[in-house]
């Protein structure tokens, strides 16, 4: 067992609070729905970046680099000043939605590079320029382009230019598990002497100024020149600084006089140690030298090629000699930080993908946030403010989710674009997360299940965006997953206590889906847009142009996965409690019913195959045009492969009223026991397959999916065909049409939102599912079952080999091209590609290029997008 494995035993156990203090603090507070009080929910423009500096949050805190306790108590971030900026860098800087013409985006250069679940040891590089950094003209430019363009990046810039800015590497290292050594180490990578103002900062949450508790704690300067900090939860921590710096003191109060042009009993605010650095404002902090936000203040004069190192440390009050075993302890927890890696990455052997995958799980580990969200207070308003206006109580989130009380540690997605957790984004991080701390991934599955997440009708929340939306349903999914890894793990039975708890949750949730999204009770799913914004012909999510409603392929499958994988989570409990075997057979026979409504049993006019295209698509049912298909070559199309088990004889026989149902059903029911294939292999056993396709429509579906010319792209299968490049669809309404071209990047149209985009891309959840769906129907067929890979190229392969060709074609996007030595994800960026200081450090786009593999849309979606961490591992039985 490695010291890191060590402490994840004692957190696990409750001995040790190795996971209170973390990296919990998001990169963007400004623009979220938390911070928004208008009356027409207008969320980006009611927070802005440029308020940030000078507003106080009432729901959490944002900080570059930043480091807190798990309720979000005291913060610490990094501020930097190179002398040049209009406004001290205190948080990363970004487009809101109606600035870019993408969307949303951060438009920084940093990185992820390396994280313990225990957050023991963290480490991360942010790239701050040396010239005035380009705000109006990231937000100018950006504006000026149409979506023919592709968005303009900080690297579009000559911000880096001949090498001219500072490398800030932050490295935080546990001492012990409320004992965290800070390491700041700059590089001037320019060629000339030139100063930068270092800010480590320290503060707390605002908790004071809204009418509920005037509790206010206290940070005040030490007789040695160290920041203390009492508060009457936390207790009293110290910030022991190196080396003597000046300490600035401001309050983390709202700037009212700035903002709103109004007065305030306060004096020292938020932006105080700003307004004192940047415009000599003396005034702006206290000389008394106290109050609840400090910074030490460093000012570096640094060579060229130099580095300066500076030492914190957030310990216990009376160290005398806090850095006297300083960079003993902080090697130690580098070197134990490999050794955890070493174990988990045992069976890879390339160098490179050992570095992709540590820093992707480093990515996962940084984007674990503290989230706040209380709707019911957050409608209302706090006593101390003015009440929001009415209208709140009719727009987003105000109606149906005032159960909702969220605050907890979650993943995130990222924490800049996306500072809120997304329930099936969760869903998929879990799974990287459990090869690094198990415990952590099921508590975050359990999470959104708690009276205080889930609606009491059973819906999980989406997002904060919009709690009402719905997402696909892959809760279930991940559940089975997580537990088979962590079985394996274990070495047991597997965490059973768990599996058992979280299943009378989601029958909740799958009753919901069953009661509110099956419109007429024919096992036809509708859903809404389901995740997939900008794939189909209309936007899912709103009434339909001509009236009527849609009959959705993927709303279908992803309801036939749900029942599959509930039916297999009961089989598993079924093995230590019998009386789940009957919920087995409840799901085996939800499957049967759903799989025999997609598959044109019994009712013609609600078939969603097309024989002639052989493929899955959408029915659109209006009053005028009857039921119509809507032939959109898309990912829509390929989720029915996603609903497949494989049921082996070992578990048949240990579920013997689970198998009596089955056959009862298998014998009476012949229209429904055609859709159960069965296969006899000598010496093994019966083994029974579970899915939407049977083994024609599988193939029929793969030539397509494995055509080059269609779905196959060198990195993975596109999300939409490319023969809608050639050959667009188009609907033709009464008074408009409506038309779906192949579009390989960024989205052309803005059908659903600024910067959502399935029409074209690689997206890595989606290519992931397709990879498992072929392992698992190759469990079943064997090697005998062989399909054309690529299609028209005359070389079969097993479905299995398909599969590692898929894996293959996706870890291409971050992997160096051996002949080459370029990565597809940085696309024609020449410093990316060659620049030793750029091209070994890694972002995890939310989507890449459908032809080039270039990374598109948020550039840090570690989440999702961190299932690269997942494949790159040999593959197992896991």
């Amino acid at each position: 067992m490695t010291p890191e494995h060590q402490r994840l035993a004692e957190a696990n156990a409750g001995s040790k609070p190795w996971r209170k203090f973390g990296p919990y603090v998001a990169e963007r507070q400004w623009g979220t729905v938390r911070e928004d009080y208008s009356a027409n929910g207008d969320a980006w423009n009611f927070t802005t970046h440029d308020q940030a500096r000078s507003r106080a949050y009432r729901w959490g805190e944002e900080a570059l680099a930043g480091f807190c306790d798990d309720q979000q108590t005291i913060c610490f971030g990094l501020g930097l000043w190179n002398g040049q900026d209009a406004i001290l860098k205190e948080r990363l800087f970004g487009l809101s939605n109606p600035e870019g013409n993408h969307g949303e985006d951060v438009k920084e250069v940093y990185y992820y590079l390396d994280a313990t679940p225990t957050h023991s040891y963290q480490r991360m590089l942010y790239k701050y320029p040396q010239h005035a950094f380009p705000y109006e003209w990231l937000v100018s430019e950006n504006a000026r382009r149409d979506r023919s363009r592709p968005e303009f990046e900080l690297m579009d810039t000559a911000m880096f230019l001949e090498n001219r800015y500072f490398d800030v590497f932050v490295e935080f290292a546990k001492a012990d598990a409320e004992d965290i050594l800070i390491q700041l180490t700059i590089v001037n990578r320019g060629p000339d002497h030139t100063t930068l103002h270092l800010l480590p900062q320290l503060w707390f949450r605002n908790t004071w100024a809204w009418g509920n508790d005037e509790y206010r704690p206290k940070l005040s300067a030490t007789s040695d020149n160290h920041l203390h900090a009492e508060h009457k939860d936390l207790g009293a921590l110290t910030l022991y600084c190196d080396e003597q710096p000046n300490l600035l003191f401001c309050d983390n109060n709202t700037n009212n006089d700035r903002l709103y042009n109004a007065p305030s009993d306060e004096q020292f605010f938020k932006d105080g140690i700003n307004d004192y650095l940047l415009h000599g404002q003396a005034g702006a902090v206290n000389p008394a030298r106290t109050g609840t936000k400090a910074a030490a203040h460093y000012e570096l004069a640094i060579g060229p090629e130099t580095t300066r190192v500076v030492r914190l440390r957030l310990a216990a009050p009376g160290l005398e000699t806090p850095f006297s075993t300083f960079d003993q302890t902080l090697r130690l927890r580098q070197a134990e930080a490999d050794q955890f890696y070493q174990v988990l990455q045992a069976d890879l052997t390339d160098a490179d993908a050992r570095n992709v995958q540590r820093q992707a799980f480093a990515g996962m580990l940084w984007c674990k946030q503290f989230y706040y969200y209380d709707v019911p207070v957050w409608l209302k308003g706090d006593p101390a403010l003015p009440p929001p206006p009415p209208e709140r109580l009719d727009g987003r989130n105000g109606s149906g989710w005032q159960h909702l009380n969220n605050q907890h540690i979650i993943s995130m997605p990222d924490t800049w674009e996306y500072p809120w957790y997304a329930a099936w984004d969760l869903a998929f991080h879990c799974l990287p997360l459990a090869q690094l701390d198990a415990e952590f991934a099921k508590n975050q599955l359990l999470l959104l299940c708690r009276d205080w997440y889930m609606h009491p009708n059973g819906q999980l929340p989406a997002y904060e965006w919009k709690l009402a939306d719905v997402n696909p349903p892959v809760h279930a999914y991940a559940v089975w997953r997580v537990f088979k890894i962590d079985q394996k793990a274990r070495g047991d039975a597997g965490d059973v206590a768990f599996l058992e708890t979280i299943f009378h949750r989601l029958l909740l949730n799958f009753t919901w889906w069953v009661n509110r999204k099956d419109r007429d009770g024919r096992n036809i799913f509708e859903g809404g847009f389901l995740g997939l914004d900008n794939i189909g012909v209309f936007d899912r999510s709103a009434p339909l142009p001509y009236g009527g409603y849609l009959e959705q392929a993927d709303g279908t499958a992803w309801v036939a996965m749900y029942a599959l994988n509930m039916m297999r989570i009961a089989l598993q409990l079924s093995q230590t409690n019998p009386v789940y075997q009957d919920l087995a057979s409840k799901f085996f026979e939800h499957f049967l019913y759903i799989a025999e409504a997609m598959t044109n049993v019994a009712n013609e006019h609600m078939d969603l195959w097309d024989d002639e295209d052989e493929f899955y698509y959408d029915a659109l049912n209006t009053p005028d045009r009857g039921h119509e298909l809507l032939k959109v070559r898309s990912l829509v199309g390929l989720i029915p492969l996603f609903a497949v088990e494989v049921i082996d004889e070992d578990l048949l026989t240990s579920a013997p009223k689970f198998l009596e149902r089955m056959n009862w059903f298998l014998d009476n029911r012949p229209i429904l026991a055609s859709l159960v294939s069965r296969w006899q292999e000598p010496g093994k056993g019966a083994r029974h397959l579970l899915s939407l396709l049977r083994g024609h429509r599988v193939k029929r579906l793969l030539a397509r999916m494995l055509d080059e010319a269609e779905f196959l792209s060198p990195y993975g299968v596109r999300s939409l065909s490319r023969y809608h490049a050639t050959h667009p669809f188009i609907f033709r309404g009464t008074e408009t049409q409506f038309t779906v071209n192949y579009e390989p990047a960024e989205s052309q149209t803005s059908l659903f939102g600024g910067n959502s985009n399935w029409r074209g891309p690689i997206w890595m959840p989606m290519n992931f599912m397709l990879i498992e769906s072929l392992q698992r129907f190759h469990h079943y067929y064997g090697d005998d079952f062989k399909v054309e890979y690529p299609t028209n190229s005359g070389q079969t392969v097993t479905l299995l080999e398909v599969a590692d060709a898929l894996t293959t074609r996706l870890t291409k996007l971050f992997l160096r091209d051996p002949e080459t030595g370029r990565r597809a994800c940085f696309g024609d960026d020449k410093q990316l590609q060659n620049d030793p200081h750029f091209r070994d450090y890694l972002w995890f786009h939310e989507y890449f290029h459908g032809d080039n593999g270039h990374g598109l849309g948020a550039s840090h979606q570690t989440g999702w997008t961190g299932l690269i961490a997942k494949l790159l591992q040999p593959r197992s039985g896991s």
